[in-house]
């Protein structure tokens, strides 16, 4: 029976659980401790290439795989036993990055590929729950419940793992390289804990057929289903249009957020002040989001995607400069306002050009899109950073900056945006809302 508090806040209650990895580990801790501890002694510019790669390799493998994800979570009604399999690996190679010893960089970036790869895996199945827990009248608030506890959750163990970090003698802890490999087996223990409602009190809807009899039939529906809805997008060339588009500058997005730490780690800001300034963007997003949807109200869903872009490209520009740490908690704060609104206004403006009766054939192919954006971004920061690695420092006036390779690998995410935004004044959208009529 769906509605019924229990399943909703069980279901809420993963999202509080595995937004720790997103906050503590993905966006926090490790990339400072892949700079400072697993590759150290090493240049800048090459450990932010290695993290680079290895963000785009965990996003290339989710994305490979989303088509079959999404085929056996539609056929089978096994979606629980693979949303455990999938948090369990998440759970397990976080916690194993306690054990990866100082200058073993190859064996933290695979259980961090692995443990991404778990996260991100879970989540498809975690999604698809969904429909069952809630019905149409509560689906958005249901949803919406979700990421505010993931807001909160994350947040809050993040906020005991900086107070770790920064004063690890409050807790007893004897260095703050010890506080950070204790960070990471916290992650994994409140992740495992916080799922269990999930598993206990969350009912799946039983459909027809099996995982264990139908796996090969699974995934070959899922790829027909991806074959025949790109045959649509491709007569449908206002959906076509803003999947490029969004494709683009959601890419640029994903990699600032996976990337600022280390940025800011390779600038030599310290690391305390990088780990506030995550803070002040996790708190700041959670308004920003609000604010952001009476934007949209007020001018237009595409003219507020717009603002964000140029937004975006405006923190990538003033990024090339930074030189104080107090540049770094500005750009949080300008983040912070755009990160959740221009992902949020992006799925609601692409549910005015898809055909409703199809739309949970298109939000596949959208959320396969969603998988791959973070896979050129990272790549194209480590490869720009390499080859203007040896580039001079600049003087302008009295501002003196080095590290010219990074604030080029920084300078080049704009080109996403750029391309985001150019593709996107092609989407005609009354254009897109009167073809959608005569699909049926």
């Amino acid at each position: 029976m769906k509605d019924q508090k229990k399943s909703i806040w069980s279901w809420a209650m993963y999202d509080w659980a595995n937004s720790a990895f997103a906050t503590t580990v993905m966006a926090g801790f490790f990339p400072i401790f892949f700079s400072k501890y697993w590759s150290a002694n090493v240049a800048n510019v090459d450990t932010t290439a290695r993290l680079g790669f290895s963000n785009s390799i965990a996003s290339l493998i989710v994305a490979l795989i989303a088509p079959f994800l999404g085929a056996i979570a539609d056929k089978g009604t096994a979606k629980k036993k693979f949303l455990m399999t999938f948090a369990f690996l998440g759970v397990v190679m976080t916690g194993a990055l306690f054990m990866v010893h100082q200058g073993q960089w190859q064996i933290a970036a695979l259980m961090y590929v692995l443990a991404t790869v778990g996260f991100s895996g879970a989540n498809i199945f975690y999604d698809s729950l969904l429909p069952g827990v809630a019905s149409e009248k509560k689906i958005d608030f249901v949803s919406s419940l979700g990421f505010a506890m993931g807001y909160i959750g994350g947040g809050l163990l993040f906020l005991v793992n900086v107070m770790m970090y920064l004063k690890p003698e409050m807790f007893g802890i004897p260095s703050d390289t010890m506080a950070i490999r204790l960070s990471f087996l916290s992650v994994a223990v409140w992740w495992a804990v916080f799922s269990i409602p999930v598993f206990l009190f969350v009912k799946e809807p039983k459909y027809e057929g099996t995982v264990e009899s139908g796996l090969f039939k699974a995934v070959k529906a899922g790829w027909l289903q991806l074959i025949e809805t790109f045959k649509e997008i491709r007569h449908l060339k206002v959906v076509g249009m803003f999947l490029l588009a969004y494709w683009f500058y959601i890419d640029g997005v994903d990699t600032i957020i996976r990337m600022a730490i280390s940025i800011g780690t390779a600038l030599g800001f310290p690391a305390g002040a990088l780990i506030v300034a995550l803070l002040i963007t996790q708190f700041v997003a959670f308004f920003g989001s609000l604010l952001y949807s009476l934007l949209a109200k007020k001018i237009g869903a595409k003219q507020s995607l717009f603002v964000g872009i140029a937004a975006y490209s405006l923190i990538t520009m003033v990024g090339f400069f930074m030189s104080q740490v107090w540049h770094f908690y500005a750009l949080a704060v300008a983040i912070g306002m755009f990160q959740g609104g221009i992902q949020a206004i992006s799925r609601s403006l692409y549910s005015r050009i898809i055909p409703e009766n199809k739309s949970a054939e298109f939000y596949g192919f959208f959320n396969l899109l969603g998988k791959f954006a973070a896979v050129i971004g990272p790549s194209l920061m480590g490869v720009v950073g390499l080859l203007t690695r040896n580039a001079g420092d600049l003087h302008i006036g009295n501002l003196h900056l080095e590290n010219m390779g990074i604030r080029f690998s920084v300078l080049s995410v704009l080109i996403l945006f750029v391309i985001g935004g150019l593709l996107l004044r092609k989407v005609n959208i009354d254009e897109g809302k009167e073809k959608v009529k005569y699909l049926k």
